[in-house]
């Protein structure tokens, strides 16, 4: 016999996990009003990330955090990554200044990378996945905590000049920024565009 308190716990728990993924929305660091996340709620974002699946305990998510000058710092860098490996006729003056001043009232920046393990049983795209796993953590206790957060891959995020910035090995892999911080923005509506019915294939017996 079920018991009506574990129950109702566990439905509560499972609406709980439900609503963060329906309701995370990516706020862009410009809708950012400037307010520090405190570092034990950054701590607890890599923790959940820290969590992800892994195949073969490989655990490949490795997080370089910035905060305070550390953002304008790289920020400018990004920039200028930018502006050296863009030929002058397709450099956009508007695009430097976006990666200059992206991190202006955000918090935190977290540049997320996949660490390739010495098991050459596991794919690089296993790797890769599992990291993707931990961004998602990372999005979706940000959610919970009321944190907003943006996942980039714009500029030179995934150009082989970033690599060569976080001096990362040549068989890693970026996957990108995470801008986070807070916001007085309304969340977005959120919208599929097309019905899960389309995305399902169902085999019975």
């Amino acid at each position: 016999m079920s018991n009506p308190t574990t129950d109702n716990h566990t439905a509560e728990a499972a609406s709980q996990v439900e609503s963060a993924i329906k309701n995370r929305r990516s706020v862009k660091p410009q809708g950012y009003n400037g307010k520090v996340i405190e570092s034990a709620l950054i701590d607890r974002l890599i923790e959940a990330a820290n969590w992800a699946p892994t195949h073969g305990l490989t655990e490949p998510w490795r997080f370089i955090i910035f905060d305070g000058d550390g953002i304008k710092r790289f920020c400018k860098d990004h920039a200028e990554l930018y502006k050296a490996h863009t030929d002058p006729e397709n450099f956009m003056q508007a695009s430097y200044d976006k990666l200059k001043n992206q991190g202006d009232n955000a918090s935190h920046i977290i540049a997320v990378f996949s660490k390739r393990g010495p098991k050459s049983n596991i794919t690089e795209l296993e790797e890769i996945c599992a990291t993707a796993c931990a961004v998602q953590n990372i999005l979706l206790t940000a959610e919970a905590l009321g944190i907003s957060s943006f996942w980039s891959t714009g500029g030179q995020t995934l150009k082989p000049a970033m690599k060569q910035y976080f001096q990362l090995l040549p068989e890693d892999q970026m996957i990108g920024l995470i801008y986070l911080g807070y916001t007085e923005q309304t969340p977005a509506a959120g919208r599929r565009l097309t019905p899960i019915e389309e995305k399902v294939m169902w085999y019975h017996r």
